[in-house]
């Protein structure tokens, strides 16, 4: 089986068999030419993993697909929407090279490949948590968790009384488009405006505070760690918006853990972890007070395995 991992900066593949997880591959994610470019990449990046594992690509049974959404369903199959893929969903302003409302992908991979599993990378996310990771309890997967992601984009999945929420689309979880502030400059590739991910996602941060002297998420970071006194204000402030949407996740859904991984989030958790607690505690005690906020159990790894779990 292969094992597709989508996101909004790059797209992974590996096969996986009775030898074990092989022949990974990964290159950025495309986003020019036709709307079905993604889809053609993914369809050669399993042949170079086929070819890489010395696999032949008819070998291939099975394809799991963890992907960033939101999810569009085009006579049953799954299209993307993903704002930090599809330059159509927010216009020019947002900076994408194409104008694509869609990105077309369960369609042009059932042809290739026959058995194909999408979900949302948050739900692959999630379900290998609970399998593998920081999501169960004395080896048991917990009945009312979730996993949020905290990268180039804002993602979740969730779980509540045993079930995987996916509602009407699969979309089911996107905390990352709630609003939690007033803030009206700060645009998300999806056309929100203030929105969580268009706040403190990874490409938010750098087109936020670009201006400021911080290019990227890497030297807000390392500003804050040489003590400079405005990125540690920064992150406050951002840690602020992540610490609401954990706390309206929390008290919406009833939920025992959550568990956070994602570029930004894991090359900084030991900073930012005891932001977020310090952020959710003490609001609402008898719901809050029975949610741990722990760092995901497989690490920077949790997007492969979240596509290993749709299949495995």
């Amino acid at each position: 089986m292969a094992c597709v991992d989508i996101g909004g900066t790059k797209v992974a593949v590996q096969v996986v068999d009775d030898q074990g997880v092989r022949g990974k591959v990964a290159e950025p994610t495309a986003t020019t030419g036709g709307n079905d470019a993604l889809a053609l990449q993914i369809i050669r990046l399993v042949g170079q993993s086929c070819a890489a594992a010395g696999v032949p690509v008819q070998a291939i049974a099975r394809v799991g697909v963890s992907s960033c959404g939101p999810f569009v369903l085009n006579q049953g199959l799954v299209e993307l929407a993903a704002p930090n893929i599809c330059g159509g969903q927010a216009g020019p302003a947002r900076g994408l090279p194409n104008d694509w409302k869609t990105a077309l992908l369960e369609a042009p991979l059932r042809a290739a490949f026959g058995h194909v599993r999408v979900e949302n990378d948050g739900i692959g996310a999630l379900e290998a948590e609970r399998r593998w990771g920081a999501l169960q309890d004395q080896g048991v997967p917990m009945a009312n968790c979730a996993y949020v992601t905290w990268s180039t984009g804002i993602g979740t999945g969730v779980c509540v009384d045993g079930h995987v929420l996916r509602g009407k689309n699969g979309n089911a979880g996107h905390a990352g488009h709630i609003f939690v502030s007033d803030n009206n400059t700060a645009l998300c590739g999806c056309g929100n405006v203030g929105d969580v991910e268009g706040l403190i996602a990874g490409n938010a941060l750098a087109r936020r505070f670009a201006p400021e002297g911080y290019a990227n998420a890497a030297i807000l970071f390392e500003a804050i760690y040489a003590g400079d006194e405005r990125a540690i204000a920064i992150i406050d402030d951002v840690c602020q918006v992540m610490g609401r949407m954990l706390y309206s996740m929390i008290a919406t859904l009833d939920l025992a853990r959550i568990s956070i991984g994602g570029s930004v989030y894991w090359h900084h958790r030991n900073y930012l972890l005891p932001r977020l607690r310090a952020a959710v505690q003490g609001k609402l005690p008898p719901l809050t007070e029975g949610c741990e906020l722990v760092s995901a159990g497989l690490g920077e790894r949790v997007g492969d395995f979240g596509a290993l779990a749709l299949v495995a």
